[in-house]
């Protein structure tokens, strides 16, 4: 991986930011610091105002893990096009068989991990997320939540920062919602950052020229082509971006 905000780097992403491009972001750990409890996950007002400022001049998309609502309701006015929830299933592919299992699963997961401290079930109706960050054994928490999901049929379990997202095993995710993003908005290009497993599917859809693949954090396993430290450096790539299309004069919306 190669850190996108060396010197050497910047050029590609002048380049992507100079093309017909669609800039989508990831929000927990990427717009917003990852915290405790993520009904705290907050933009930094620094990072918020550059993304307000970024819609101006670019098409931008969120594509959260986060429900729609719950994400929208976290963006309010930063001028985005689209807020992308549930890993890609809202609101595009939304359906009442997913609807359905996710229902069903509720139930089952509540039981078999009641006796878990330090555990939490947050239920994004499309999917579940099972929080283990406070957790004074997490070692067995993740195993229990492995066996768990397991025991729900057919499902996707994907591992997080100390949670484990499980949602219905044939739902739409992220790289296939960038996918339809930028065919509904008419970009040739798109710059995806993001900072999780989940992103991943994103970054595994190994387009060059046509993806710049960037993860905060960097991971030898990930199959991003780039990476930035850490999240606190999402304003300077926010900046970076900002000023190439500025000094490129491109007008509102041009993306």
């Amino acid at each position: 991986m190669k850190h996108i905000l060396a010197r050497a780097n910047l050029e590609v992403l002048r380049q992507f930011a100079w093309s017909k491009v669609l800039l989508a972001l990831d929000y927990d750990g990427t717009l917003a610091p990852i915290v405790a409890d993520p009904e705290q996950a907050v933009m930094r007002a620094a990072t918020r105002k550059l993304l307000e400022q970024l819609a101006r001049v670019y098409p931008c998309v969120v594509i959260s893990g986060r429900a729609q609502a719950d994400a929208r309701r976290r963006l309010k006015g930063a001028g985005v096009l689209e807020v992308i929830g549930n890993h890609g299933v809202e609101p595009w592919q939304v359906s009442d068989r997913f609807l359905r299992q996710v229902q069903r699963w509720r139930p089952i997961l509540e039981r078999r991990l009641a006796r878990l401290q330090g555990v939490m079930i947050e239920d994004k109706s499309f999917s579940i997320a099972i929080h283990y960050r406070r957790s004074r054994e997490k070692k067995k928490a993740r195993a229990a939540i492995r066996e768990a999901a397991a025991s729900l049929g057919e499902v996707r379990s994907i591992p997080g920062k100390q949670v484990v997202n499980i949602l219905p095993g044939r739902a739409p995710h992220k790289g296939i919602a960038l996918e339809k993003a930028r065919a509904r908005l008419g970009c040739d290009t798109a710059v995806y950052v993001g900072d999780d497993e989940t992103d991943e599917d994103v970054f595994a859809l190994d387009q060059p020229g046509q993806l710049l693949a960037i993860r905060v954090g960097r991971k030898n396993t990930s199959l991003a082509a780039y990476y930035i430290r850490s999240q606190a450096e999402i304003d300077e790539l926010l900046r970076n971006v900002l000023e190439m299309r500025q000094k490129r004069g491109t007008g509102r919306r041009a993306g």
